[in-house]
This record gives structure tokens, C-alpha cells and sequence, in this order.
């Protein structure tokens, strides 16, 4: 159906569900489960969910060269074909923003509707500063300077405000744990991504959702992907980067809402 050829899909991968197609892209340092984890069933409800952990996170293993937005996409799109899906939507996360974007552009037969969380179609200033701190915090090894500055980049405003000291203790133990292995190449990869040129061959309905306290991807970067796909429509989530974590139950809504609309 495709008129690429699609690589032989080797990452590792979730399966849940029934129904429409539903492929996810995960957050760099992350993987399926850390990333869409608290609202999988929730998707799997309604969608054969297909995800797929980049190399280095979950059971994928460590890439021993660097990575590549077109890799992970084909990926992607080939995990999804492999498990029986023709055609399907997309949701990407953070990083899995621009995986998705060009699984989209470099597959547009396939993919039914598109859903951009947080993310960005490539890097501004402050992720110019940002990701090169996380890269080498990462490759560090301490994983608790790390988490501490995950936490303080991660969380909103109001999600940090109200937690206690206690509260902040266990949620750096937490995100040090849950550190992905490939973290260094995924915050390698994040400042070389650029799809802006993939930006307006979008043909999918899409979805945009704003993570308005976002200290990572901006706002202004949202805006700039909703403004820039066409008939992109935007709403707003009042949490920093971390949705799942934050908000899980409205983020499920608004994807799941939007698909509903878009079902294939």
C-alpha cells in the first residue's frame, strides 16, 4: 500500500486493544509504558494500540549509531503494518512529536489522524540550551542530578507548587529509576530534528495539545505547529511537559475525543 518500502520491524513493541488503529510515539528518555502508561488502557479501550520503544528504552537495545527521525518513523510505521494495521492514527509525545510528523509526511495513505502533544518541529533557543544539559547529565551517570533537573524542567507550576517535600523526594527517586538506558542518544537526536518542511504536506486531520505550563517545547512551538498544519486545531492542557503524570485523565480525553471524530 505504501509507496516507500518499509524496513523490517525490529524494535520492540506494546500491543493492546481492538478497533481502529492507534500507533504512539514516545518521549525522548522515555518508553511506551513511561510515557503513555497511565492512559494505555484507557486508548486501548477503543483502538488496537501499536507503540514502540526506541532503541535503548524498554527492550529495545542501545543503538550503537546515532539515530535518526526517519529510522524511528519507518519504525514506527512498519510496527504498526507488521501487526495487521493498513492504515491508522498517530500520537506523538515530546520527541515522538516529530517521529510522528514524518511517519506522517513519509506515509500519508497510512495515518488517519494525528495527535501532537507537547512537542516541537524543531529546536528553539531554549531547548538549545536545555537538551545539551540533559544529554550530559545523562551521560554522567547521576542519575539523581538528573532527576532533579527533569523534575524542576518537567513539571508544571502548579503540579510542583503543590507538592510537598516529601512528595518531591519520591518523585526524583521515581524518575531516576526510571531513567531509559538510551537516553544520551535520544537527547542527541532532539536538537538535529527538523520538520517544518514536512509541516504543510500534513493531510491528516490533526489535533495540537498545548501544554501551556511547558518549560521544555514552548508554547510558541505549538502554536507554530498548529498555525503551520493544515487545519490543525489546538487546545491547551494547564500542565507542564508532563501530561500523563499531571492531567492524565483530561490528556486521554482529548485524544480519545479527537480519534472518535476521525475514527477509520
Amino acid at each position: 500500500m505504501s509507496e516507500r518500502t518499509l524496513p523490517e520491524a525490529t524494535f520492540a513493541r506494546t500491543v493492546l486493544g481492538s478497533g481502529p488503529g492507534l500507533a504512539l510515539a514516545h518521549g525522548a528518555g522515555s518508553s511506551v509504558a513511561g510515557t503513555y502508561g497511565p492512559i494505555l488502557e484507557g486508548l486501548a479501550a477503543g483502538h488496537t494500540v501499536v507503540g514502540i520503544d526506541y532503541p535503548g528504552s524498554g527492550e529495545t537495545p542501545r543503538s550503537t549509531t546515532p539515530l535518526s527521525v526517519d529510522g524511528l518513523a519507518d519504525q514506527l510505521v512498519a510496527a504498526a503494518v507488521a501487526e495487521g494495521l493498513e492504515t491508522f492514527a498517530l500520537s506523538g509525545y515530546s520527541l515522538g512529536g516529530p517521529v510522528a510528523i514524518r511517519a506522517a509526511a513519509r506515509h500519508p495513505e497510512r495515518v488517519t489522524a494525528l495527535v501532537l502533544t507537547a512537542t516541537f518541529p524543531h529546536r528553539d533557543n531554549r531547548l538549545a540550551l536545555a537538551l545539551p544539559i540533559w544529554r550530559k547529565l545523562a551521560e554522567s551517570g547521576d542519575r539523581e542530578l538528573l532527576a532533579e533537573y527533569l523534575t524542576m524542567m518537567a513539571l508544571g507550576a502548579d503540579a510542583l507548587e503543590a507538592m510537598s517535600a516529601e512528595q518531591i523526594q519520591q518523585a526524583l527517586a521515581f524518575t531516576a529509576a526510571g531513567v531509559a538506558d538510551g537516553t544520551p542518544e535520544h537527547a542527541e537526536l532532539a536538537p538535529r530534528v527538523d520538520v517544518r518542511n514536512d509541516l504543510p504536506r500534513i493531510k491528516a486531520p490533526t489535533l495540537v495539545i498545548s501544554t501551556a505550563q511547558d518549560w521544555f517545547t514552548s508554547t510558541r512551538l505549538h502554536h507554530q505547529l498548529a498555525d503551520t498544519i493544515p487545519g490543525a486545531q489546538l487546545v491547551e492542557l494547564p500542565t507542564g511537559h508532563l501530561p500523563m503524570v499531571e492531567r492524565p485523565e483530561e490528556w486521554q480525553k482529548l485524544i480519545t475525543d479527537f480519534l472518535d471524530k476521525h475514527s477509520a
